[in-house]
């Protein structure tokens, strides 16, 4: 099906947005091993500091929706594009560490708007949402990738604060785009698979999120808030830890490059690995039973976590080809848990079944951003990973659970694919 003018209009402006999201999410780890050494303080505060920004991500998901429905998507993406953007330049002017705190807390807040917009929007303005929901998901790809390799390679010349600055300046060239582009945001409103418009009311919110969590999506929520967990523990401290790994010691990168900044590359060659994972988990979604997928994957990367000491002992060829598996997996196991929500949650509660998914992804996972910066500081990277594993194997027990439920009735094939194509957007 080709797509309409609208829907191409509609499906730049959301993969642009989409990208940029993301594209400041995973510079954040990068910036971390920098802070640590420019304010000279310990990865226990860091990590607490890089969890303020990242927690209210998902945390604001809830009352972002509120936003939408009063205000429309579209205006919303604006806003959150031209947030991210200036909250990001101004870490240029921070003078310390809690400075930073500040911008990356602003920068949390405004980016949670995203996906409860932009999901909107194309669920509301695209008449084929199946084909945008997967170039939409690709777009999220690009930006975790690009995020990372892009302060990577600034930073080796420029100075951070610039950095910052350069990183912010596609952000506000998205928006101003997005200010001139024309498109229908209700274009798809009138068919019978759209999202219904309108907001809920105190009692009605509260009325429904009971309802949705008295059946089986309970489950669902805990495995979600699981794999945020592993998600944002790993991805967060990797970087750092790659860059103190014994492995990069002996090697002298060409142009006088760092060890970190080696280590830096690899991080991003596990994000792009995840690319490869996260399509092979979506096709997958069609062929086995989502919470058996979840099962599988969640102790995988048990054991990918359990691994990560002894393989750093091994030699940088070694290390390398672990972090593809890890980026493999620990994107491969995003399609599942989205399809869950699909299959274990009524369609006309399907919005603020993927408000609470990122509620539980971004905002209840970034917990472990913060722990895992004391178990670092106060322990030994084995502690570190082995907690890792303990939330892989209790995300792999809850999906166990979820497997012996029965799946609700009136969850029809159409549903299912249109879920797996939804699992393409992070």
């Amino acid at each position: 099906m080709t797509l309409s003018d609208n829907d191409r209009a509609i499906a730049r402006f959301t993969m642009l947005a989409h990208g940029i999201v993301h594209w400041f999410e995973l510079a954040i780890p990068i910036f971390l091993v920098v802070w640590l050494d420019v304010f000279d303080v310990s990865v226990a505060l860091v990590g607490l500091i890089v969890a303020l920004g990242y927690a209210p991500f998902g945390l604001g998901a809830l009352p972002a929706g509120v936003l939408v429905d009063r205000y429309g998507p579209r205006r919303l993406v604006l806003v959150c594009l031209g947030g991210m953007s200036l909250a990001f330049a101004t870490l240029a002017l921070a003078p310390s560490i809690y400075a930073v705190a500040a911008s990356l807390l602003v920068w949390g807040i405004v980016a949670s708007v995203y996906h409860p917009a932009g999901l909107a929007l194309i669920s509301t303005g695209v008449e084929d949402r199946g084909t945008v929901f997967a170039r939409h998901g690709i777009a999220g790809n690009l930006g975790i990738a690009l995020g990372p390799f892009a302060t990577a390679t600034l930073l080796l010349v420029l100075e951070w604060r610039l950095v910052a600055v350069a990183l912010a300046v596609p952000g506000l060239l998205a928006a101003l785009y997005g200010l001139r582009l024309e498109f229908d945001p209700t274009a798809a409103t009138d068919s019978t698979d759209a999202g219904s418009a309108g907001s809920l009311s105190g009692s009605e919110f509260l009325e429904n999120s009971r309802s949705l969590f008295a059946g089986a999506f309970v489950l669902v929520f805990a495995v979600v808030t699981f794999v945020g967990l592993y998600y944002r523990g790993v991805l967060t401290y990797l970087p750092e830890l790659l860059g103190d790994l014994p492995a990069m010691s002996g090697i002298e990168p060409p142009g006088g490059l760092e060890e970190l900044e080696l280590g830096d590359y690899i991080y991003v060659g596990l994000l792009v690995a995840g690319m490869a994972g996260q399509y092979v988990g979506g096709k997958l979604t069609n062929r086995v039973p989502v919470a058996r997928g979840l099962v599988v994957v969640f102790v995988g990367l048990a054991v990918l976590a359990v691994a990560f000491v002894p393989v750093s002992g091994l030699g940088i060829a070694a290390v390398v080809a672990y972090c593809a598996v890890l980026g493999f997996a620990l994107f491969a196991i995003e399609p599942f848990y989205q399809e869950a929500v699909a299959v274990y949650t009524p369609p006309d509660s399907r919005g603020l079944s993927y408000g609470y998914t990122y509620l539980g992804m971004f905002g209840l996972g970034a917990i472990s951003i913060a722990v895992g910066g004391a178990v670092l500081e106060y322990a030994t990277m084995a502690a570190f990973f082995g907690a890792l594993a303990v939330v892989a194997l209790i995300g792999a027990g809850t999906a166990l659970a979820l497997l012996a439920r029965p799946i609700p009735s009136g969850i029809g094939t159409g549903e299912s694919t249109a879920a797996t194509e939804d699992a393409a957007d992070d």
